[in-house]
């Protein structure tokens, strides 16, 4: 059965405002976990300003284990998880829940291969000047990363819209599922094409945002 577009096209508002949503809480709580994680990765690396072997072989294991999954199974993997802390495993909330987990592993990832690629001389010179290891990291390593680190995160949050549509297909709302549920089911290619090319929009949006502000403070 078509739809009747003239009374779907709500439907359509309602299921963009969940895929957005789910993406952008996903990225500030990811961007809040991954920043730290890959700090504390970088910092704990071997000959590095906070040095920690143990700290460091443990975050890198788990975060080498959890990049691999697809994450239609790793959504699927943690049901039991995300039930106990959201209470459901269906809904946006639900989706929001292990987008997170997967996109701080994938941040951490991003924010320690930036790091690496800063010159080893200016640390070594801030601390010759005596900086501690916060003022390392707060006035020297993310000032000079923040550039490469706006585009490295913008990759993640194209990443996040991929996301949130596999997890409309188990039941986490958006496009996805809209896509699903009255395109693939119902064999209906307007349906389909229609979340598609908002999705596509969606992806140039954030694309278009992450590229203007990496301009802007590499020109810094």
């Amino acid at each position: 059965m078509k739809v009747d577009w003239i009374t779907f096209w709500p439907r359509i508002v309602e299921a963009t405002g969940e895929t957005v949503t789910m993406v952008i809480f996903t990225l500030i709580f990811s961007a809040i976990i991954g920043i730290n994680l890959g700090l504390l990765l970088f910092v704990t690396r071997s000959g590095n300003i906070l040095e920690n072997k143990w700290v460091f072989r443990t975050l890198n294991v788990l975060i080498n284990i959890v990049r691999p999954i697809p994450f239609i199974i790793f959504l699927v993997a943690i049901g039991p998880l995300t039930r106990l802390v959201v209470g459901t495993t269906i809904g946006t909330w639900a989706a929001i829940f292990p987008m997170t987990i997967a996109a701080s592993f994938g941040i951490a990832r991003v924010v320690e291969n930036n790091l690496v690629s800063i010159d080893p001389g200016i640390i070594e010179a801030a601390k010759a000047m005596g900086a501690s290891p916060r003022q390392i990291i707060f006035g020297v390593l993310i000032p000079e990363a923040l550039g490469p680190l706006i585009l490295g995160i913008t990759f993640i949050t194209v990443g996040l819209i991929d996301f949130s549509a596999m997890a409309g297909t188990v039941g986490g709302g958006g496009l996805g599922d809209l896509a699903m549920t009255y395109g693939y089911q119902r064999f209906d290619t307007s349906v389909m094409l229609v979340t598609v090319v908002l999705l596509i929009i969606l992806v140039q949006v954030a694309q278009f945002l992450g590229n203007h502000l990496a301009r802007i403070f590499l020109r810094r």
